[in-house]
């Protein structure tokens, strides 16, 4: 393998190896902390971050407040707290090593108010941001604010020039590197523009390059691309490695260091990991962002595939096709659909989906009694965890805190899936929640660095990760 150099980036020579960051709570402080002081940038979660009481314990974000716009203002306390704390403990762990960076959601809910607070209250402790999952215009006046580098994700140049041209040219100088996260390999929410076929991967190679080309169209040519997506060792990448075409390369680990001993997730999720198959990581639709994302093809899952397979179009007249009488709610009141689909309605009742929910596009969904009861719950518990949310219909831009839609039964609430999911460390919490991983999951059983269940501390992969296989 070749020597794996330090590269400049975020103001200091530091390894080429960067933590992803994993929301809500699977990047901590402790894990960003010890891949700092391992040479590299750890990366600390600040989207729902946890938050530790006087003994050590963490506190559950529980909301008590009787309005969305009232849970929204403690969803944004919580946060602001939680990644105070995350920063020191990721600051004491480092020792002065590395980076330590913090990664938010551009569409997470309140992001700007929860970035500053964090930053504000951090102040010295965090040396970068890394933001996705939208348009982070205002991510560079953040970052000229608080003097701290900043590090958008994209998944084209063209996404990438759209930032550039429109903010972030007015603060090239803390431009700390730039991520590009494959969108048909990295967990979590995925960046798929409407014209890429998820159904066929392309080669980052060429994007990257693309990538590339455009930053020295900027005078980005010696600012660090960082490939995130489906890295697992860097010998699979050694021709990016110090080639001149690309320029200086990082390499982003986010699916990995899931399976260390300083890991927050528990040791049931751990030995799940070491299970995984090839094609067990599920590229879906479902998320109430509205993005793609990948994540463990488990009974969760395939409940929202079967829920959204259960549709058919209705009419509140009798219309066109939609001739056929249906009675829809305990009042049984009457809507249209095509004959087939009364048909194919009856029998999915048959089979105890005997409750149809409407969705915003005029279609109904078949779901049975204590699925649409959750449904109706988690719809009502909203606390605006997103910027705007299909699933509750919530939205921060308006004045009356929704998207002007019907809420769509056909997504889920992302916020406590995956609350349950970090904190619940059962068979039935994994197989029934929301479990983000990268598509190399798989690699964990075949990887002979695992054998034996064998679980590395931090520092053990970022060694292993250095020296090779």
């Amino acid at each position: 393998m070749k020597p794996i150099n330090a590269i400049r980036m975020g103001g200091v020579d530091v390894l080429p190896i960067v933590e992803g960051g994993k929301g809500v709570a699977i990047s901590n402080g402790i894990t960003a902390g010890h891949w700092a002081a391992g040479g590299g940038a750890g990366t600390l979660s600040a989207v729902n971050p946890d938050n530790y009481d006087a003994n050590g314990a963490i506190i559950r974000q529980i909301y008590h407040g009787k309005t969305r716009r009232e849970r929204h203002e403690e969803l944004v306390a919580y946060g602001i707290a939680g990644g105070i704390a995350q920063a020191q403990r990721a600051h004491d762990v480092a020792g002065g090593q590395g980076r330590i960076h913090a990664n938010f959601l551009w569409e997470m809910g309140g992001a700007e108010r929860v970035i500053t607070g964090i930053l504000e209250g951090a102040k010295g402790l965090i040396h970068g941001i890394t933001c996705g999952a939208g348009m982070p215009y205002r991510l560079s006046d953040i970052a000229a604010k608080f003097n701290v580098h900043y590090y958008p994700i994209v998944s084209s140049a063209r996404a990438f020039g759209a930032l550039w041209k429109r903010a972030f040219h007015k603060a090239a100088g803390l431009l700390g590197g730039v991520v590009y996260e494959d969108p048909w390999l990295a967990g979590g929410h995925n960046g798929l523009s409407n014209s890429e076929d998820p159904l066929k991967p392309e080669d980052p190679f060429p994007r990257v390059l693309a990538l590339r080309k455009l930053m020295r169209e900027f005078g980005l040519g010696d600012t660090p691309i960082i490939m995130a997506g489906g890295v697992w060792w860097l010998e699979d990448w050694e021709h990016w490695i110090d080639n001149p075409e690309l320029g200086p390369i990082a390499f982003q680990f986010g699916t990995r260091p899931l399976l260390t001993k300083e890991s927050p997730i528990g040791d049931v999720w751990k030995r799940k990991l070491l299970t995984l198959k090839e094609g067990d990581v599920f590229l879906n639709r479902f998320s109430p962002t509205g993005f793609y994302s990948s994540a463990v093809n488990n009974s969760f899952l395939r409940e929202l595939r079967g829920r959204n397979d259960r549709q058919v179009a209705f009419s509140t007249e009798p219309v066109g096709e939609h001739t056929a009488e249906f009675g829809v709610g305990p009042r049984k009141r009457l809507v249209y659909l095509a004959p087939p689909d009364r048909l194919r309605a009856l029998a999915w009742e048959a089979e105890g989906y005997t409750e149809a929910l409407r969705t915003p596009d005029n279609t109904l969904i078949f779901v049975e009694p204590a699925n649409a009861r959750e449904i109706l719950d988690d719809q009502i518990a909203c606390m605006g965890c997103l910027s705007q949310c299909r699933f509750s219909n919530w939205s921060q831009h308006s004045e009356d805190l929704t998207n002007g839609k019907k809420a769509d039964p056909r997504s889920f609430c992302i916020q406590k899936a995956l609350q349950e999911v970090a904190h619940d460390d059962t068979e039935s919490a994994l197989d029934n929640n929301l479990m983000f991983s990268g598509h190399n999951a798989y690699r964990f059983g075949l990887d002979p660095f695992y054998s034996n269940g064998f679980i590395p501390t931090v520092r053990q992969l970022v060694d292993r990760i250095l020296t090779g296989r």
